[in-house]
């Protein structure tokens, strides 16, 4: 009788995902980090969904554009960690082929999403510092409504042929995924057919929107401190640069466990399979987690009101 991971489908019904091979024995203690950063980033993004919400003063363009992240990074984070807590605890690998698309589309589309997010909150901070007089006609309400749908059409359409062109793909080899989650190239080199289209698209989907997104970014901050550096007191320089800190961390946080991550897939072939997929599981569970916190900390409208908040409930 042929050996069920080897035997000829052109569609498996299911595939078995193995967690982080090598680490086997480790992945109970493992899952505890995994488990605390999500729990975080759950109650953090959480929070400041609750705390604009409650807060009149927060309903402006900045806010919004954060309940926006907030709300990725909780369907980001929550696309792959249930599933990987119950490889960790359960041994329960085995996933639906949809399910396993549907996973690999969420995953590539909210992260698509995330960095054209912080395209829009970069816009934000340019016209707030460069032309904050025409601020609140510029990014009125229904541009921020359109924004938003722009980077949900973004993400959705760009990501949709990845799970497209993995439907179609003949599969003959195994239908075992040497991961955690399903990752957009570790599952079709599963397939027996030629996947240059699937490897060549999501690298030049990769390079040119992720370059495009981080130079949109940079031109941003260039015309910003422009404007900094012209104005007249420290003081005053100081003071208009914080408005911008909090952004600069959760852009940094994003992009710089991102690059590196893609930069190993790619380059790194000497680099364990198990660090890459460690790498691969920190740049989407990180910055969920530390994005309500930079927010929360550096911002201080977000930080009385869960001041208040806490003092309130404490007496």
């Amino acid at each position: 009788m042929p050996d069920s991971n080897t035997t000829d489908f052109t569609n498996p019904s299911t595939f078995l995902l193995l967690g982080i091979p090598g680490l086997e024995a480790a992945h109970v203690w493992i899952s505890i980090p995994f488990c605390t950063m999500y729990a975080i980033a759950v109650m953090g993004n959480f929070t400041i969904l609750f705390i604009v919400k409650s807060e009149p003063s927060l309903h402006g363009p900045m806010y919004y554009f954060l309940c926006m992240l907030a709300v990725t990074d909780l369907v980001l984070s929550t696309s792959i960690l249930p599933k990987t807590l119950s490889i960790f605890w359960f041994n329960s690998g085995e996933i639906d082929f949809n399910a396993c698309l549907t996973q690999l589309y969420f995953i590539y589309c909210f992260s698509w999403m995330e960095s054209g997010i912080f395209v829009a909150m970069a816009f934000d901070r340019y016209v707030a510092i460069c032309n904050p007089l025409r601020y609140s006609t510029i990014l009125t309400n229904p541009v921020v409504a359109k924004i938003g749908l722009a980077m949900v059409l973004r993400g959705g359409m760009l990501i949709l042929p990845y799970p497209l062109l993995a439907r179609r793909w003949p599969y003959c080899k195994t239908n075992i995924i040497p991961h955690s989650y399903c990752e957009h190239i570790a599952v079709v080199k599963l397939a027996c057919a030629d996947i240059r289209i699937s490897s060549y698209y999501s690298l030049s989907v990769g390079f040119f929107f992720f370059g495009l997104d981080v130079f949109f970014i940079i031109m941003s901050y260039i015309q910003i401190l422009r404007t900094i550096l012209s104005l007249p007191t420290k003081d005053a320089r100081l003071k208009t640069f914080g408005t911008c800190g909090s952004h600069l961390c959760v852009i940094l946080a994003f992009y710089i466990p991102t690059l590196f991550s893609a930069l190993m897939h790619r380059f790194g072939h000497n680099v364990p399979l198990h660090l890459h997929i460690l790498t691969a599981n920190m740049y989407l569970l990180v910055p969920p987690m530390l994005n309500p916190i930079i927010y929360g900390v550096r911002t201080k409208q977000i930080r009385d009101r869960l001041l208040r908040l806490i003092t309130h409930k404490g007496a």
